[in-house]
């Protein structure tokens, strides 16, 4: 009779004692809200994510989400369509220091930003050093500022027995940014970069602002954690945010009072679907930068830009690189007969305004097409 071989002895040693079965591929697959979902409501996986779109969109009775859970819901479901070039703020509108400033001259410059956190940079925007955070300046002047020495007594004593004395006279706030050497690191991501990707890195690395970087290595613009959590909760303003006017704003007199950085859609949906710019909305996003494209150049102030039939848009605040406000208005021979007697009435007045911007732009050697 044979002898059982060693693998046939194991086999018997081992047979009858509980052993762990694994789960199918698919099961180990789904997460906590799928199993939830098919308990609750019989869903199949494969279509929970589109089922539980339809619920939130739909808001049925049965569906259990109050209307603030299912607006939160549906921002987090829709978050990985978001690329932080739709989130980023542009590079125009980023407020930077040189690493070399001075303490006392980038107090002022927090102080008129209102932000906590700036970016630094060497020479340009597109050569950055990193960030400053508002609450290392602070600690860098009070390290300078503070000195320990025992309470009524000139010997030395025990720290519990120290008193602080402020000597604010003791810090140079001559010396640069650089060499107080409290300057941070900074993220870098391309404009393609989803937005969960980011906020996931921002977290791991406990960096909460990055800058968005093209092809070439140059600054596209900035994008902070606050900006991507507002993705899911909304806009978020604390007490030192001044209340924002809206983009495009309608006026007693027919016409529109919008920002350079109006989006197009927002301008149409405040005028109508006759603002249709056609196929330029695929090359610009804001109202901004269609008058630029419209006029080949930056408009000045006072200068008037054809916008899509029967509209035209007078440049009311502007600089050399962009567009900061404008008012849009039909033009005369659209207007009703009131609003053009008014516009007919204004054109007698002393030349000014629109037609001497064109008229200064036009003269020979003149250069105020780039006067803000």
């Amino acid at each position: 009779m044979q002898s059982p071989t060693r693998n046939e002895i194991q086999d018997s040693e081992h047979r009858g004692l509980p052993m762990v079965v694994p789960q199918p591929v698919a099961a180990r697959q789904d997460g906590w809200l799928v199993r939830v979902m098919r308990i609750l409501f019989g869903w199949r996986s494969a279509a929970t994510r589109a089922d539980l779109e339809q619920v939130l969109t739909d808001q049925q009775p049965g569906s259990g989400f109050s209307p603030a859970e299912a607006a939160l819901l549906k921002n987090i479901l829709g978050l990985r369509e978001w690329r932080i070039e739709r989130v980023m703020i542009p590079r125009a509108d980023i407020v930077a220091v040189q690493q070399d400033i001075p303490l006392a001259e980038l107090i002022r410059v927090f102080q008129d930003a209102g932000h906590s956190r700036l970016v630094v940079y060497n020479d340009t925007l597109d050569d950055p050093a990193g960030m400053i955070h508002i609450r290392d300046l602070v600690a860098f002047v009070a390290d300078q500022a503070i000195e320990c020495e025992p309470r009524g007594s000139t010997s030395k004593a025990a720290p519990e027995q120290t008193s602080a004395i402020w000597h604010f006279a003791n810090v140079d706030l001559t010396t640069t940014l650089s060499a107080a050497k409290i300057v941070r690191e900074i993220l870098y991501a391309p404009p393609s970069m989803p937005a969960l990707d980011l906020l996931a890195k921002m977290q791991a690395t406990r960096i909460h602002l990055a800058l968005v970087i093209d092809e070439y290595g140059g600054t596209d613009g900035l994008v902070s954690m606050e900006d991507l959590v507002e993705l899911i909760v909304g806009d978020i303003a604390d007490e030192h945010d001044e209340r924002e006017l809206p983009p495009l704003t309608r006026q007693g007199d027919g016409s529109f009072l919008a920002i350079g950085r109006a989006s197009l859609d927002d301008v149409r949906a405040v005028i109508g679907e006759e603002f249709d710019v056609g196929e330029a909305a695929q090359e610009v996003d804001t109202l901004g930068g269609y008058l630029v494209m419209r006029a080949g150049h930056v408009p000045v102030r006072g200068e008037l830009v054809p916008g899509p039939d029967p509209f035209e848009a007078e440049v009311l605040d502007a600089d050399p690189r962009r567009v900061k406000r404008v008012r849009i208005y039909r033009r005369i021979a659209a207007r009703p007969s009131a609003a053009r007697e008014t516009a007919i009435t204004r054109a007698g007045a002393p030349r000014g305004g629109a037609a001497a911007a064109r008229d200064e732009t036009n003269r020979p050697g003149s250069n105020s097409s780039r006067t803000p």
